[in-house]
């Protein structure tokens, strides 16, 4: 196949999220209709740059970025392991990021992965980092979408964390558990926006 630089656009796109589902490539890499993109992905399947696997009953294929897209755009040649625990999480944060760049009007340039901001940590301790997070009219948002209750005091940390080193923080769940210790948290750290998960339209 011939790569074109929208092919390119897909690639990196998945590869910054470790995997994508069809309807957030379609998005935002910006097809017109949903047949056009699942054909390009297909083509790109086929051709081998992409591979796509179905991991969790109900949830729809798994686009991944093979050694030979890798190779294309530069990355990383280790293969990305997909958690299964982690993948509802991490569907849940390609939507928040969807709806938030509608929301703000920031480009996919203005914005970071987690993955990206632990490569630039680089090696040593991994320390917590953001979903992922944005530059919007001169401040940056660090945003993070917590499904289920942690230790209160490991939140917190996470919370004071993006409160010294964020302009804002926005955080999105749909545990009412998780809700109660945001909005507690909220009255202390005056940067928190908290939206419920049933808000994330995509």
């Amino acid at each position: 196949m011939v790569i074109i630089k929208r092919d390119l656009e897909i690639l990196k796109l998945v590869y910054r999220f470790k995997f994508c589902l069809g309807r957030h490539v379609s998005v935002l890499v910006g097809f017109t209709g949903a047949r056009a993109c699942d054909r390009r992905l297909k083509a790109l399947t086929d051709s081998g740059y992409l591979a796509r696997k179905k991991y969790l009953y109900g949830l729809p294929y798994l686009y991944t970025v093979t050694h030979k897209g890798r190779i294309l755009i530069g990355a990383n040649k280790r293969e990305n392991k997909i958690r299964l625990e982690q993948i509802n999480h991490d569907v849940r944060v390609i939507d928040t990021l969807i709806h938030l760049k509608a929301q703000y009007g920031f480009s996919l340039d203005d914005m970071e992965s987690e993955r990206e901001l632990h490569i630039k940590d680089g090696f040593g301790t991994r320390k917590h980092q953001p979903d992922f997070v944005f530059d919007h009219q001169g401040k940056k948002y660090a945003v993070e979408v917590e499904l289920t209750l942690k230790a209160k005091a490991n939140l917190e940390k996470n919370v004071r964390s993006n409160y010294l080193n964020y302009d804002k923080q926005i955080w999105v769940t749909g545990d009412n558990k998780v809700l109660g210790l945001l909005q507690n948290f909220a009255n202390e750290y005056a940067n928190m926006e908290i939206i419920r998960l049933e808000e994330i339209k995509c």
